[in-house]
């Protein structure tokens, strides 16, 4: 945890403050947004939302030990306050500022985009472990310092958090930080006061429309993370993918260099050709610059060929060896919840993965039928309060590429299942299908009957060890649920 005991007055370098009262060279020790985490000395930051707002908690933080206050409006509490026009807007960069500004401490790596942002994180994380240096990467999966776990609740944690996790890197002496960076982060301001040395776009298909409305306003979210990429160190790169339709724009918006990279579109800086795929994973020969280097990868499928392109690239273009690269992605066995196999002995493949958008479903069932000889079973749901619009997509996807296909139940939140998987089933047609809003009976009956030669996909949840039912988080596991039907029917490892 670092250690920080800075003035005021110092920590608000480059914000811009409508109105101030108090002694502003009282010490700050750290900074929240949370009353209930409050600490003596910090700075409590008063932020508006939805449903609660900050500065009705003013009086219950001071009492608790806050010595300052962040506020939208000067509040009648004898206590120093800064008020700016939109708190959250400055929470990064007060942050940063606070924290001396770790991003500028590390190489920071950002990936941004609908899919792959988790898998191509963890592949950068490998490919620089393998050359020997100390990374710290944050992401969907929770955050990890030099391999040690932390625990995270968003694929971009909040502005404050975020920062003082930063500094934790800088201070246990990390060389590069790797961070999935989501829309609603960019749109949030979440990563204001981080500079990026590189930053990685994946693709942009439907998803979050619940928040962003339109699928414009969504890329031009995304595209922040390109029109923002310079600050003092140098040199910067954005590596983007030119098979998308939306790489001409960030391509255009990137006020850094840029390189693209794909299989289809014409003018690749680093093109796949000669790809193999298999059930065992990937093969390809990577053309860039006048140069070619064979790619191995393990997990089966285009997207992997995306993934792996886009990291080694990324690894190519910030000055690492290729052939160190490719190494590294050889030697990486799979992404917990993505294209995961649950194996116990049992002979059809049961695969586990995060798909919740219709372009990850289709390329995940895409996937599974070229090595399927049987039937694929698919088990999916769409999420309660969230992008409504994707429901009868996905449920179209489904029915085209399986053989049969169980509606069920994802995080429902608080949402009516029965209504999800209605909204589902307007996609649904020409194929043998059920309904089943108990998500374990759905996986129980997908085991149940599969038979060799078959294959079980199970998609949504991926990693996810909770269900969110109503307001309540409950305990669950795609994959030990599944352990636990393979078990039913005698199967052990």
């Amino acid at each position: 945890m670092p250690i920080v005991n800075k003035k005021l007055a110092d920590i608000l370098d480059g914000i811009k403050v409508l109105a101030s009262s108090g002694d502003m060279e009282v010490g700050i020790k750290g900074m929240t947004m949370d009353s209930r985490h409050v600490e003596t000395g910090e700075l409590y930051a008063c932020v508006p939302g939805a449903n609660v707002d900050g500065h009705d908690f003013a009086t219950q933080v001071v009492e608790k030990g806050a010595v300052a206050l962040l506020v939208e409006r000067l509040l009648p509490i004898d206590v120093p306050q800064i008020q700016v026009e939109h708190v959250r807007d400055v929470l990064g960069k007060i942050a940063a500022n606070l924290y001396s500004h770790p991003s500028s401490q590390l190489e920071m790596v950002g990936v941004t985009g609908t899919n792959g942002k988790t898998t191509i994180t963890h592949l950068v994380e490998q490919i620089m472990k393998k050359q020997g240096k100390k990374v710290g990467l944050v992401g969907t999966l929770g955050s990890r310092i030099d391999g040690r776990e932390i625990p995270g609740s968003r694929t971009t944690p909040e502005a404050i958090e975020l920062q003082k996790l930063l500094a934790t890197m800088v201070d246990e002496k990390v060389d590069l930080a790797v961070m999935e960076v989501s829309s609603h982060a960019l749109d949030l301001g979440r990563v204001q006061g981080i500079e990026y040395d590189a930053a990685i776009f994946t693709n942009l298909t439907q998803d979050h429309l619940d928040y962003h409305k339109t699928m414009e306003r969504y890329l031009q979210a995304k595209a922040r993370l390109f029109k923002e990429l310079q600050g003092t160190k140098q040199p910067k790169i954005g590596v983007i993918n030119g098979d998308d339709p939306a790489a001409k724009t960030l391509c255009e918006v990137s006020v850094a260099p840029t390189v693209t990279y794909g299989v289809h579109a014409e003018n690749l800086d680093y093109r796949a050709e000669n790809i193999q795929l298999s059930a065992h994973g990937i093969q390809m020969i990577v053309s860039f610059h006048g140069k070619f280097q064979e790619i191995h990868y393990s997990t089966p499928g285009m997207f992997s060929v995306y993934n792996a392109l886009a990291a080694f690239a990324w690894a190519v273009e910030s000055g690492r060896d290729p052939q160190l690269a490719a190494d590294a992605l050889a030697e990486i066995h799979g992404v917990p919840g993505r294209f995961e196999n649950v194996r116990r002995g049992q002979p059809f493949p049961v695969i586990v993965d995060y798909a919740h958008t219709p372009d990850g479903l289709e390329n995940v069932l895409k996937t599974a039928r070229e090595f399927t000889q049987g039937r694929l079973i698919t088990v999916f749901g769409c999420g309660g309060d969230r992008d409504k619009g994707k429901r009868p997509q996905m449920g179209e996807i489904s029915a085209r590429l399986s053989d049969f296909v169980i509606v069920t139940s994802d995080n429902p939140r608080t949402e009516e299942p029965e209504q999800i998987i209605k909204d589902i089933l307007v996609g649904v047609s020409g194929v043998e299908y059920t309904t089943m809003v108990n998500r374990r009976e759905a996986i129980e009956m997908a085991c149940r009957r599969a038979k060799p030669g078959d294959t079980v996909l199970i998609a949504g949840k991926g990693h996810e060890d909770y269900q969110i039912i109503g307001k309540e988080t409950f305990p669950f596991d795609d994959r030990e649920v599944a352990k636990d039907a393979l078990r039913g029917r005698g199967y052990v490892e």
